[in-house]
């Protein structure tokens, strides 16, 4: 659900759907006409007539996602019904609304264009609307038609892989189209804090934002441009500005969900150190078994190297989670250098002595059980303080009233 400040973009976006053959206009709620008789100026003249009764609000316009399960068969009129039930439960019911049906997804999905401007002129509140009375109407109509539960405990089960967003091949798919489906599924989903994080999660997806060279006047004017990626990562076709994507995924708007991410993705990061512990106390571990380690657990791992060859730094893209951490973001021993230092060379069967801190002894060392029973009770104090760790975080403790000395 987003809200914003122009139907006519609202409509911009949807209508051209419809003209690509992407999208159709199922609903006309409050309309004067039949949908087959309704143009586009009429549609936007009946909202524009009543969002100038409130000049005052600058926000009037609401854009409503409404997405459904890929194994759904939804008809039109489900479809419908669903809408209007919707509207009724959020306080929108005697608005003026759209509902386009899209079909440009792996998954059934509607769009509801409408505004917050009542015909008498009043506005109406939309704060935390999103969270508050769309979930409560979500639920309600999950069970009221018979749909699969967002929440549902299989769902939860099944953590959501990055093959849900389709690879944009470059001369298969329309370039603007394909970029604003895939960017605007990435920014929903991830939690990442730089722009250097975003294109780590873009790039899986052959999709680049490029904000020029420093220096050049695009780079200081805070343009952003996106472009689809070939086979060997270079760009191609035209570019597509920032601004003229829906959303507008632009520098400035992307900074402010730079901070936002940060604080969300917070209560992941010590469960991703977790994973990495666990992975760490593998036996002969090289780059190679620490990245297939990483897979298994459905996390992509990005080494970044300069033109010599030295790797600087490490992206983490948890798809479980849909976080993005740079290992130095997680803690001084998740460093790039930190963790190359602990790999051992692919052709050496053996581990050299540094190479782990857990690593067994060697034939020519036998092992001592007392100094084994010592390792072992280190290792499970380390993991006992991350476990309390992920407590700390998810339980918050009461604060201890001080005393006021001796009371009789």
């Amino acid at each position: 659900m987003n809200s914003g400040k122009s139907i006519r973009g609202v409509l911009h976006y949807n209508e051209h759907k419809v003209q690509s053959g992407t999208a159709q206009l199922i609903l006309a709620s409050r309309f004067s006409c039949d949908i087959d008789q309704l143009s586009f100026h009429d549609k936007l003249n009946r909202f524009q007539k009543i969002t100038m009764l409130n000049e005052k609000a600058k926000t009037n316009t609401l854009h409503i996602s409404l997405n459904f399960d890929p194994g759904e068969k939804l008809s039109i009129t489900q479809l419908q019904n669903i809408a209007n039930t919707y509207m009724d439960k959020i306080g929108f019911g005697e608005q003026p609304y759209l509902v386009y049906n899209h079909t440009d997804a792996g998954h059934p999905h509607i769009h509801i264009a409408t505004i917050n401007i009542k015909p008498d002129g009043n506005r109406i509140d939309i704060h935390n609307i999103g969270r508050n009375q769309s979930e409560q109407a979500r639920k309600e109509i999950e069970v009221e038609f018979n749909l699969v539960k967002a929440s549902s405990k299989n769902k939860q089960e099944q953590p959501l892989k990055p093959v849900q967003l389709q690879k944009v091949i470059y001369g298969r798919s329309e370039t603007k189209r394909a970029i604003t489906n895939t960017v605007n599924e990435v920014l929903r989903s991830y939690r990442f804090t730089s722009l250097a994080e975003l294109n780590a999660v873009l790039n899986l997806f052959n999709i680049m934002a490029d904000r020029g060279a420093e220096g050049t006047r695009m780079y200081e004017k805070k343009g952003l441009m996106y472009s689809l990626l070939d086979s060997n990562g270079n760009k191609a076709g035209v570019p597509i500005k920032a601004s003229s994507i829906y959303g507008k995924p632009t520098i400035a708007n992307l900074e402010k969900k730079f901070a936002q991410n940060g604080e969300r993705r917070k209560p992941y990061k010590i469960l991703l150190r977790l994973k990495l512990d666990k992975i760490l106390l593998e036996p002969n571990l090289t780059n190679i078994s620490f990245i297939q380690q990483l897979q298994k657990q459905n996390i992509h791992v990005l080494f970044r190297e300069n033109d010599q060859g030295f790797t600087y730094g490490i992206t983490l893209i948890d798809h479980s989670s849909k976080t993005v951490f740079n290992g130095s973001d997680l803690g001084k021993a998740y460093s790039a250098k930190a963790l190359t230092d602990r790999f051992i060379p692919a052709e050496t069967k053996q581990p050299v002595k540094e190479a782990s801190k857990w690593a067994p002894k060697t034939q020519q060392e036998p092992v001592r059980p007392d100094l084994l029973a010592k390792e072992q009770s280190n290792l499970l104090e380390m993991l006992l303080e991350k476990v309390d760790e992920v407590q700390q975080l998810i339980i918050p403790r009461k604060k201890k009233r001080k005393g006021r000395g001796f009371r009789r």
